[in-house]
């Protein structure tokens, strides 16, 4: 029989809170967690407004040695994937290696670190960048600290897929389940916050130029003036069904279906996406 995937295991780290329960508790009171950008001066360009983790410090979750070798996105996966094992009841450091993998998505990997290395390489006499420039910035510097530090050796992987990762990162974690890997760490993490990352996401001419943070974000409203960036994310243990009960595990739900469509055509703030593929995908899940 084709082996049954559910998830059994939430972490989140984002603005609207650490940890699931905080999260979730935001969401149902409605609070906004949106607010000026603080991880660098945003005065020079149009879009002021982002949504940052507050009070997030990276040293809970991970050693000073791997904050050294990684951007402050992979700090965010650090946290969410610990967050997530633990809510799953599983130990940090899997005991079959082999049995564990992790498939996380990215868009744009490891901003802060890319920028400060590059204002050291040009703004800076001694014309150098330090030696983890090679790997932190690159998207799929994630899922391979996490594989090094959870002992995740099992078929692992990145999906680079825009907004959409995070959810086609489940989807390969039940193909994954599917073909024998009974524990997948799935999802997504995201720090866009930089000049650089800004000014690329800028070019879209899709974000929020409204200064007030409390009008600046209005999806679904006719007063919409676009979306914000926002860093964060969420990590889910995706589990086969059989090592779950066989260990006596919560089981929050089944993923049964899922699919992938695309437009293949520009959205502009002028036409916005073709809702037919939106409807298609939903049919095929």
């Amino acid at each position: 029989m084709t082996a049954r995937a559910v998830v059994t295991g939430i972490g989140v780290v984002a603005p609207s809170g650490i940890g699931a329960e905080a999260h979730w508790n935001t969401v149902v009171a409605g609070t906004r967690r949106t607010g000026p950008i603080t991880l660098f001066d945003p005065q020079r360009y149009p879009t002021r407004v982002a949504g940052e983790v507050a009070g997030f410090d990276p040293a809970g979750f991970s050693d000073t040695r791997q904050r050294v070798q990684t951007d402050r996105w992979t700090h965010l996966g650090f946290a969410a994937t610990k967050l997530a094992l633990a809510d799953a009841g599983l130990p940090e450091v899997s005991p079959d290696p082999y049995k564990w993998a992790v498939t996380l998505a990215s868009s744009s990997g490891g901003n802060l670190f890319g920028q400060r290395e590059l204002q050291r390489l040009w703004g800076g006499p001694s014309r150098t960048v330090g030696a983890y420039q090679s790997i932190a910035w690159f998207y799929a510097a994630s899922v391979g600290q996490l594989s090094i530090r959870h002992q995740f050796k099992g078929p692992s992987g990145v999906t680079v897929s825009e907004s959409a990762g995070g959810l086609d990162s489940l989807a390969h974690a039940v193909r994954t389940v599917r073909r024998g890997t009974p524990v997948v760490i799935a999802g997504a993490t995201e720090c866009p916050l930089s000049p650089y990352a800004l000014a690329c996401q800028l070019r879209s001419g899709l974000l929020s130029d409204v200064a007030d943070p409390q009008r600046a974000y209005r999806p679904f409203d006719v007063a919409a003036s676009g979306y914000v960036p926002a860093e964060g994310g969420a990590v889910f243990v995706v589990e086969d069904l059989g090592h779950a009960l066989a260990r006596g595990a919560r089981v929050y739900g089944e993923i049964t279906g899922w699919a992938a469509t695309h437009d293949a055509a520009p959205t502009d703030p002028a036409t916005g996406p073709d809702p037919a593929h939106y409807a298609r995908a939903l049919r095929l899940a």
